[in-house]
Protein backbone atom coordinates (compact mmCIF):
# COMPACT_ATOMS: atom_id res chain seq x y z
CA UNK A 1 0.00 0.00 0.00
CA UNK A 2 1.35 3.42 -0.98
CA UNK A 3 2.07 5.88 1.82
CA UNK A 4 0.46 9.29 1.38
CA UNK A 5 2.79 12.23 1.00
CA UNK A 6 2.26 15.35 3.09
CA UNK A 7 0.16 17.01 0.35
CA UNK A 8 -2.14 14.04 0.01
CA UNK A 9 -2.44 13.77 3.79
CA UNK A 10 -3.41 17.43 4.17
CA UNK A 11 -5.98 17.10 1.39
CA UNK A 12 -7.34 13.89 2.93
CA UNK A 13 -7.82 15.62 6.29
CA UNK A 14 -9.79 18.36 4.57
CA UNK A 15 -11.95 15.83 2.74
CA UNK A 16 -12.76 14.24 6.11
CA UNK A 17 -14.18 17.59 7.25
CA UNK A 18 -11.25 19.23 9.01
CA UNK A 19 -10.72 22.92 8.28
CA UNK A 20 -7.80 24.35 6.34
CA UNK A 21 -5.73 25.23 9.41
CA UNK A 22 -6.24 21.81 10.98
CA UNK A 23 -5.37 20.07 7.71
CA UNK A 24 -2.07 21.92 7.26
CA UNK A 25 -1.00 21.71 10.90
CA UNK A 26 -1.84 17.99 11.20
CA UNK A 27 0.07 17.20 7.99
CA UNK A 28 3.24 18.27 9.81
CA UNK A 29 2.54 16.50 13.10
CA UNK A 30 5.46 14.16 12.43
CA UNK A 31 7.78 17.19 12.54
CA UNK A 32 6.04 19.42 15.11
CA UNK A 33 5.66 16.72 17.72
CA UNK A 34 1.97 17.59 18.10
CA UNK A 35 -0.34 14.64 17.95
CA UNK A 36 -2.86 14.59 15.16
CA UNK A 37 -5.57 15.23 17.77
CA UNK A 38 -3.68 18.20 19.27
CA UNK A 39 -3.29 19.66 15.77
CA UNK A 40 -7.04 19.34 15.21
CA UNK A 41 -7.79 20.86 18.61
CA UNK A 42 -5.41 23.82 18.22
CA UNK A 43 -6.52 24.58 14.66
CA UNK A 44 -10.23 24.11 15.31
CA UNK A 45 -11.10 27.79 15.61
CA UNK A 46 -9.11 29.02 12.62
CA UNK A 47 -11.14 27.74 9.66
CA UNK A 48 -12.86 30.26 7.43
CA UNK A 49 -10.38 32.92 8.46
CA UNK A 50 -11.10 32.25 12.15
CA UNK A 51 -14.78 32.40 11.27
CA UNK A 52 -14.54 36.00 10.06
CA UNK A 53 -13.24 35.57 6.51
CA UNK A 54 -9.92 37.15 7.43
CA UNK A 55 -6.50 35.41 7.26
CA UNK A 56 -6.83 32.11 5.36
CA UNK A 57 -6.77 29.10 7.68
CA UNK A 58 -4.23 27.34 5.46
CA UNK A 59 -1.85 30.25 6.06
CA UNK A 60 -2.60 30.18 9.78
CA UNK A 61 -1.81 26.46 9.94
CA UNK A 62 1.39 27.01 7.98
CA UNK A 63 2.53 29.84 10.27
CA UNK A 64 1.70 27.70 13.32
CA UNK A 65 3.78 24.89 11.83
CA UNK A 66 6.73 27.20 11.23
CA UNK A 67 6.37 28.48 14.78
CA UNK A 68 6.43 24.95 16.18
CA UNK A 69 9.57 24.25 14.14
CA UNK A 70 11.27 27.47 15.30
CA UNK A 71 11.27 27.09 19.07
CA UNK A 72 11.45 30.10 21.33
CA UNK A 73 14.71 30.59 23.16
CA UNK A 74 13.69 31.64 26.70
CA UNK A 75 17.08 33.34 27.07
CA UNK A 76 16.33 35.54 24.04
CA UNK A 77 12.60 35.60 23.31
CA UNK A 78 12.83 38.76 21.21
CA UNK A 79 15.26 37.25 18.69
CA UNK A 80 13.22 34.04 18.63
CA UNK A 81 10.06 36.00 17.92
CA UNK A 82 11.71 37.96 15.12
CA UNK A 83 12.99 34.76 13.50
CA UNK A 84 9.55 33.14 13.61
CA UNK A 85 7.88 36.32 12.33
CA UNK A 86 10.34 36.43 9.44
CA UNK A 87 9.39 32.90 8.37
CA UNK A 88 5.71 33.78 8.64
CA UNK A 89 6.19 36.91 6.55
CA UNK A 90 8.11 34.99 3.87
CA UNK A 91 5.35 32.39 3.71
CA UNK A 92 2.62 35.03 3.44
CA UNK A 93 4.56 36.94 0.79
CA UNK A 94 4.94 33.82 -1.34
CA UNK A 95 1.28 32.90 -0.86
CA UNK A 96 0.29 36.44 -1.85
CA UNK A 97 2.45 36.18 -5.00
CA UNK A 98 0.53 33.08 -6.05
CA UNK A 99 -3.02 34.10 -5.13
CA UNK A 100 -2.92 37.92 -4.81
CA UNK A 101 -4.84 37.66 -1.53
CA UNK A 102 -4.41 36.41 2.03
CA UNK A 103 -7.97 36.82 3.29
CA UNK A 104 -10.22 33.75 3.13
CA UNK A 105 -13.10 35.92 1.93
CA UNK A 106 -11.04 37.25 -1.00
CA UNK A 107 -9.50 33.88 -1.86
CA UNK A 108 -12.95 32.32 -2.18
CA UNK A 109 -13.76 34.80 -4.97
CA UNK A 110 -10.87 33.65 -7.19
CA UNK A 111 -12.21 31.78 -10.21
CA UNK A 112 -9.00 30.31 -11.63
CA UNK A 113 -6.25 29.82 -9.08
CA UNK A 114 -4.23 26.87 -10.38
CA UNK A 115 -3.58 27.56 -14.04
CA UNK A 116 -0.26 29.41 -14.00
CA UNK A 117 2.16 26.67 -12.91
CA UNK A 118 3.04 28.27 -9.56
CA UNK A 119 1.38 25.50 -7.54
CA UNK A 120 3.00 22.26 -8.74
CA UNK A 121 1.68 19.98 -5.99
CA UNK A 122 -1.93 21.12 -6.47
CA UNK A 123 -1.59 20.72 -10.22
CA UNK A 124 0.05 17.29 -9.93
CA UNK A 125 -2.84 16.18 -7.73
CA UNK A 126 -5.42 17.63 -10.14
CA UNK A 127 -7.01 19.74 -7.41
CA UNK A 128 -9.69 22.21 -8.39
CA UNK A 129 -11.35 23.14 -5.08
CA UNK A 130 -10.31 26.47 -3.58
CA UNK A 131 -9.50 25.20 -0.13
CA UNK A 132 -7.76 22.09 -1.43
CA UNK A 133 -5.47 24.28 -3.54
CA UNK A 134 -4.79 26.69 -0.65
CA UNK A 135 -4.05 23.82 1.75
CA UNK A 136 -1.66 21.99 -0.55
CA UNK A 137 0.08 25.22 -1.56
CA UNK A 138 0.53 26.19 2.11
CA UNK A 139 2.10 22.77 2.77
CA UNK A 140 4.31 23.25 -0.27
CA UNK A 141 5.47 26.67 0.96
CA UNK A 142 6.27 25.37 4.45
CA UNK A 143 8.37 22.59 2.92
CA UNK A 144 10.10 25.12 0.67
CA UNK A 145 10.97 27.39 3.61
CA UNK A 146 12.20 24.44 5.71
CA UNK A 147 14.37 23.24 2.83
CA UNK A 148 15.86 26.72 2.36
CA UNK A 149 16.48 27.02 6.10
CA UNK A 150 18.26 23.67 6.11
CA UNK A 151 20.40 24.62 3.09
CA UNK A 152 21.36 27.94 4.71
CA UNK A 153 22.43 26.12 7.88
CA UNK A 154 24.85 23.89 5.96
Amino acid sequence: MKTMDRYEQASAYHHKGFNCCQSVLAAFSDLTGLSEQASFDIGGGFGGGAGTGELCGAITGAVMTLGMLTPVDPADPVASKKRTLTYGKVLQSRFLERFHALRCHDLMKITDCAADGSMPAAQRMGLTGHCDIMIVTAVELVEEILREREEAAQ
